[in-house]
């Protein structure tokens, strides 16, 4: 058997080929699209790859059988015939196939077609014979199956390019907005670099930025203090709808989720403290977080020191006995276990014993010393509950802040608490937008 391929711009070009080259009696085995050319993966054309095939004998014979098929051949095929002959191609080697694996003796060693030696007629049909005739059915066969995950490929590849082109178009609008910041006098850039490093995205600093410009009576005459002031009142202004207080007096329970190593278990012991001794209130502690080592222990200690009650949970069951024995407590805080946010299967577990009541709220914890988008993608696997508020932590252990800006902008949530040490119950901020506007623009430290 003979196999050829070809790269052709559309079918009727391949059909015109295929018959020039092997004859009408050739077969299709499979096409594909293929994209060629461009630059940086952009611009591409594209191509359709053909794989044909034909017996040998009869390409031989074809000049001595019919010798004037071969002038015939040259003639265009109509693009509306493509589809006929493209089926009928394909019927033609299905039905070649079934033959060769169906028939139980094979053509007489003179024919044309021979394949394989006759076989005794007292020989059975053994899976044996079955794959002796098909070491005669050539590999080129095997990319029939190409076929089949054609439409995989090319949504994918679609998708590549619009990714490529929505980078274009980012890239181009990033230097349109290069070229008008260009034109802003030195104390706006200096600001708009600082916000940069401080790690803020671009899409909340243009917002800041424009409103600064706009708001500005004289731009060529602005100052340093008077850029940082404009950019101060920017800031208090977006964080003023995004904080969200201390626990509410109302709260009877407090649910406390995140990843692993924020900082959970001693931040609740600082809110425990917080309400003990500055609002007076009854605190009881459960934990659910028996997978680390010495976790129950942790928290033990922290209930022993603050003489609050503690319980140990593993099921939605236990979880309701110890809300139970707990009635008496004005607020109960809940430490979830620590989980591998990129594990849902890990992540869902929570979901059977966060179960939001009336009086209740849940706070994500999450560390400033994580990037933005792993924040982001943090806070996308715990949105599956409720959550109501977020405290950052670690807020020492870092010299940027940008990253909780763009949490807020992204997420509806509300920020309730930030700590700053290990100090228990000292390192626990309440932040308010003038706090955190002097922390971004490097005014004060946490």
């Amino acid at each position: 058997m003979r196999v050829k391929r070809y790269i052709v711009d559309t079918m009727p070009d391949a059909m015109l080929k295929i018959r020039t080259d092997l004859g009408s009696d050739a077969v299709i085995l499979s096409t594909k699209e293929l994209k060629t050319g461009g630059f940086l993966g952009m611009f591409q054309k594209k191509k359709i790859e053909v794989i044909a095939a034909v017996e040998k004998e009869q390409v031989q014979e074809a000049p001595k059988a019919q010798p004037e098929p071969v002038i015939a051949a040259a003639a265009p095929v109509p693009k509306k015939a493509v589809p006929d002959a493209y089926r009928k191609s394909s019927q033609a080697f299905a039905e070649s196939m079934r033959q060769a694996l169906a028939a139980d003796q094979p053509e007489p060693a003179s024919s044309a077609q021979a394949a394989v030696p006759p076989l005794p007629e007292e020989e059975p049909f053994v899976p044996e014979v079955a794959r002796a005739r098909l070491q005669h059915i050539p590999a080129a066969a095997a990319t029939v199956a190409e076929h089949a995950v054609t439409d995989s490929t090319d949504q994918m590849s679609e998708q590549r390019l619009f990714e490529e082109l929505r980078q274009m178009k980012q890239m181009m609008a990033d230097l349109t907005r290069d070229k008008e910041r260009a034109d802003l006098p030195e104390p706006l850039h200096n600001l708009m670099n600082q916000l940069k490093a401080q790690g803020v995205e671009q899409p909340l600093l243009d917002l800041w930025m424009d409103q600064i410009v706009q708001q500005s009576a004289n731009l060529e005459t602005i100052t340093a203090a008077e850029a940082k002031s404009a950019a101060k009142s920017q800031i208090e202004q977006f964080t003023a709808t995004r904080i969200g207080g201390g626990i509410d007096p109302q709260t009877r329970i407090v649910y406390i989720a995140g990843p692993t190593g924020v900082g959970k278990t001693t931040t609740i012991a600082k809110l425990a403290a917080e309400q003990l001794f500055k609002y007076k209130r009854k605190v009881g502690f459960i934990t659910s977080d028996t997978y680390r080592i010495s976790a129950v222990e942790q928290l033990r200690t922290y209930a022993s020191i603050l003489g609050v009650p503690l319980e140990v949970v593993q099921s939605p069951g236990d979880l309701q006995r110890s809300l139970q024995r707990l009635s008496e407590c004005d607020l109960i805080l809940m430490d979830t276990a620590g989980r591998n946010y990129r594990n849902e299967l890990l992540v869902s577990e929570l979901q059977s014993l966060l179960a939001p009541l009336e009086q209740s709220e849940t706070y994500l914890v999450l560390a400033l010393t994580s990037k933005t988008e792993d924040m982001r993608t943090i806070t996308n696997h715990f949105s599956k509950y409720p959550l109501d508020k977020v405290i950052f932590t670690k807020a020492d252990e870092t010299g940027s802040y940008g990253a909780l800006f763009n949490l807020l902008q992204d997420h509806p949530l509300r920020l309730s608490y930030m700590t700053n040490g290990q100090n228990v119950p000292d390192d626990l901020l309440m932040p308010s937008p003038d706090f955190l506007a002097n922390l971004l623009l490097g005014e004060i430290l946490p």
